[in-house]
């Protein structure tokens, strides 16, 4: 297949390292200097097991070089998407798939105010990873699942294309028959641990550890997931008692990516976490006074300090 990654982060980048050394043709598009880093020495994937060294077809930042292609990994953060999503024109086709992975619930929505809406898929990606250094993708976890299917969940042959990509290249892309189901099950878990480990400046470890942030967590989670049940989302019923069970199971130094963004003065993605969750249950005519004080308590960070 032919492949790009818009843009080559974390996602984007770990995607490109497993597919470019199963002999996938793909086109990573970055900037500044871990594109140069690309360019000179390949995209690297450092893991627990080791390292992998992917020399991808293209390494650019300028997308109308790359073509047309099969599919577009896109993952770059929320408030990038418009300007991501217009440089994806170039490489669009009448049947490329572009394959949101972004945190939050809206990003499929977004892409189609500005894509052709026969062009955009839905998906969640699980997935702990991030550059570390120009040129260099970790992980952090062994867990790494890309969950994905068009927009309606009906299967399609691009669909089972790219997914088969993604298996055969080592990693994981389940089958789905309810892409929002997939996609709201983590914002559950995710809008209430970015609010809670950001605004509280705490672990997972002190959220199990502390009752008042056990508490906290718990009534942001509820709040998300009675949204989503009111939007139509068909949420399992034990779905809170399933994500706290899971959470006994995390690192207990685990943080959200906000929470990390947060120490290191750089720009919050709270519109679309603890934004977008106060922003839907009020569409949805759900109180979410939990979700709206920790939205409130990041928003003076939004722009990074």
């Amino acid at each position: 297949m032919r492949i790009a990654t818009m843009a080559t982060g974390g996602i984007g980048g770990f995607l490109a390292v497993k597919l470019t050394n199963d002999g996938h043709e793909v086109a990573t598009i970055a900037r500044g200097a871990h594109l140069e880093a690309i360019r000179a020495h390949g995209l690297r994937l450092d893991h627990a097991d080791g390292s992998e060294v992917a020399h991808p077809a293209v390494a650019t930042d300028r997308p109308e070089e790359v073509g047309i292609v099969d599919a577009i990994i896109f993952g770059v953060k929320g408030d990038a998407l418009e300007e991501a999503a217009r440089a994806c024109l170039p490489m669009i086709g009448p049947d490329t798939v572009v394959v949101p992975f972004l945190n939050g619930v809206e990003a499929s929505d977004r892409l189609c105010a500005l894509l052709p809406e026969r062009n955009v898929a839905n998906g969640v990606a699980r997935v702990s990873t991030t550059i570390s250094a120009p040129g260099v993708i970790t992980q952090t976890g062994a867990f790494h699942s890309f969950i994905f299917a068009e927009r309606d969940s009906r299967p399609s042959a691009r669909i089972d294309a790219l997914r088969k990509a993604i298996n055969d290249a080592g990693s994981s892309a389940p089958e789905t028959d309810d892409i929002d189901r997939e996609l709201w099950s983590k914002f559950v878990l995710f809008s209430a641990l970015s609010g809670v480990t950001a605004a509280g400046r705490c672990t997972i470890g002190d959220i199990r550890n502390t009752p008042e942030l056990e508490a906290l967590f718990k009534r942001a989670m509820s709040e998300t997931a009675q949204t989503g049940r009111a939007l139509g989302v068909a949420l399992a019923d034990d779905l809170e008692a399933q994500i706290w069970s899971n959470l006994m199971v995390f690192p207990p130094q685990g943080r959200a990516s906000t929470a990390i963004d947060l120490e290191h003065g750089r720009p919050l993605e709270i519109e679309w976490v603890s934004g977008a969750a106060t922003r839907l249950a009020a569409k949805a005519g759900i109180d979410a006074p939990v979700n709206a004080a920790l939205y409130a308590i990041l928003l003076p960070h939004k722009h990074g300090r």
